[in-house]
């Protein structure tokens, strides 16, 4: 049984006829002469749609006021056949939709060939709109000047706006802020300490005998020898 789409009938493989299908008249045939007629069918369709494309395309060439078209769902051959008639006649086309059943074909003017940008569109299913496509492309070029820009400018490098050492010299001074960095040095016990922090360096044991003798000489009244 035939299928249409706008004025565009889906043309049915000799091998798809069954009872009430196109077919049905040649059912008293014998099988071979059956599927003869079927063919010879098959492509008369195909030739008169030739010609209706033929007759479309021509018109779409001569109407000035068009830069593509678009044409309702068809099947696989009835695409195939319009690519064709399009190819000869010096056009562009292509296919869009996911669905056999609902894919489409557009055709171009070589001199309005649509972009990549256009096709994706297409793919996408969506509504090709050059106004907004022109915006996103001058804001991807603007995006790309300023990435070309930034990497000839090379790494920033972040400098103080001036010196800890000048801005503290007018409370301790240049020297002594010298004499200071100077006066560290690396000890393993303790880390990195100033030298003059670290007074005492006797045991434990040195420390609690002096302080006992200390004692003693306190409860004897005897005068404490100076200290070192």
């Amino acid at each position: 049984m035939d299928r249409t789409v706008g004025d565009h009938s889906f043309l049915l493989p000799a091998a798809e006829a069954g009872p009430g299908s196109r077919g049905a008249e040649f059912r008293h045939l014998p099988e071979a002469a059956r599927l003869k007629k079927l063919q010879e069918q098959e492509k008369q369709q195909k030739v008169e749609f030739r010609k209706r494309m033929e007759k479309e395309v021509s018109d779409f060439i001569q109407d000035s006021g068009q830069i593509k078209k678009k044409f309702q769902p068809m099947n696989k051959i009835e695409r195939s056949i319009l690519h064709d008639v399009v190819e000869v006649a010096g056009l562009t086309s292509f296919s869009f939709g996911e669905d056999d059943e609902c894919r489409y074909v557009m055709i171009f003017k070589k001199e309005f060939a649509p972009s990549d940008e256009e096709l994706d569109s297409y793919r996408r299913g969506e509504e090709w709109d050059p106004q907004k496509a022109e915006e996103k492309r001058k804001l991807k070029e603007l995006a790309q000047r300023q990435e070309e820009e930034a990497a000839q400018q090379g790494p920033v490098v972040v400098s103080p706006a001036s010196d800890y050492k000048d801005k503290y010299s007018h409370l301790i001074g240049k020297g002594a802020a010298k004499d200071a960095a100077h006066m560290l040095q690396a000890n393993k016990t303790y880390g990195c300490v100033p030298v003059a922090n670290k007074r005492d360096t006797r045991s434990i044991e040195e420390a609690m005998n002096e302080i006992r003798a200390k004692k003693r000489l306190r409860q004897s009244g005897e005068e404490l020898p100076p200290t070192s």
